[in-house]
């Protein structure tokens, strides 16, 4: 079954996902950039001119030093090396190599090979290849541990920026849905794909948050361009009061949570009336900072595991989150509903 709003639904129930579209649509636009703005694309495939490292303290082990270096490459696509590992080979970014979604802390894992060849938080770094429209990139990272920063992922598309984009003498390649497709989780968020309806490929967003917290009820409207997507990805992950409390007491037993590289100035913290640290992103008197990361960091992430080009059509998310995210996309391979523009 189907519904003309949402299309086929591949994952959860079609009677969840009208409930979910019900209350979806009746959430106010916070943010409408839709107008007068285009969505960026390019004739050819692109990646870097130049060879561009960054360091920040490790997103699950905060104590170290994590580094990773972006580097042009002739593969296509975005590939990570483990370059601490001799014997492991690069893996793509792709939904093929997807290991996890993460349970207390929520993140995307890539794995490929050897059980220890695997990047956790790797949202962050991905993200750039659909918000920047960087087809190919090799990422040399020291760990598993991806680097953690103050300002959300700014500090990565500032170090893209200055190692420059080149052109490759490849067509650029872009794909979208063959006919709308959503996944619904039963407690009301969904995430919706529609096809590219227009004559140059385009992508845009529509994501709308809403939590019980200061943060509550957010929605933004745009195309995806680089302007975009460097206002955006400059939002912090967020987190709710409890579960910061929860990390620094009884997660303290686990290795992981113990070592978590989170404080305040790289988190956004919000208790039920309010913000225990400074929101960003204000727009008319509101922080939109929680819808931002949302869209730029998390759904533009999920984009990037389709391996074979760039996205290009409307989404529409509306309470989901990782796992939702990467199975839909799975459920997309698994029924061959993309189509090459």
């Amino acid at each position: 079954m189907s519904d003309e709003r949402f299309g086929q639904v591949l994952v959860g129930h079609i009677e969840d996902a009208r409930k979910a579209y019900e209350t979806w649509e009746k959430q106010p636009i916070d943010w409408d950039l839709s107008n007068g703005e285009v969505a960026s694309t390019s004739r050819k495939q692109r990646t870097l001119a130049n060879s561009i490292t960054v360091k920040g303290p490790g997103t699950f082990f905060g104590k170290s030093v994590r580094t990773v270096t972006f580097e042009p490459t002739d593969m296509e696509g975005w590939w990570f090396e483990r370059s601490d590992l001799e014997d492991a080979l690069p893996f793509a970014v792709s939904a093929r190599n997807v290991w996890t979604t993460g349970d207390i802390v929520s993140n995307i894992v890539l794995r490929a090979g050897p059980p220890h060849n695997y990047v956790r938080m790797v949202e962050h770094m991905i993200a750039l290849k659909v918000g920047m429209g960087i087809d190919n990139v090799l990422m040399k990272i020291d760990s598993g541990d991806p680097p953690l920063f103050a300002r959300g992922s700014l500090d990565l598309v500032e170090a893209l920026e200055g190692a420059g984009v080149r052109e490759v003498d490849r067509p650029a390649r872009y794909f979208t849905v063959k006919e709308p497709v959503t996944a619904v989780s039963p407690h009301g968020g969904f995430v919706t794909l529609l096809p590219c309806a227009k004559d140059k490929p385009a992508l845009h967003l529509d994501c709308a948050v809403d939590f019980k917290t200061a943060i509550g009820q957010q929605r933004i409207r745009f195309p995806v361009n680089t302007r975009h997507f460097r206002y955006g990805a400059e939002a912090r992950t967020n987190t709710s009061a409890a579960k910061m409390l929860y990390c620094k007491t009884i997660g303290r037993v686990f290795a992981d949570i113990r070592n978590l590289g989170y404080t305040m100035d790289n988190i956004l913290v919000a208790g039920r009336k309010g913000y225990y640290n400074e929101p960003k992103l204000m727009h008319d008197g509101k922080s939109l900072e929680a819808a931002w990361h949302r869209a730029t960091l998390d759904l533009l992430a999920a984009l990037a595991l389709i391996e074979e080009g760039q996205f290009v059509g409307d989404v529409v998310s509306y309470k989901a989150g990782h796992g939702l995210d990467v199975t839909l996309i799975r459920r997309i391979y698994r029924n061959k509903l993309l189509r090459e523009l």
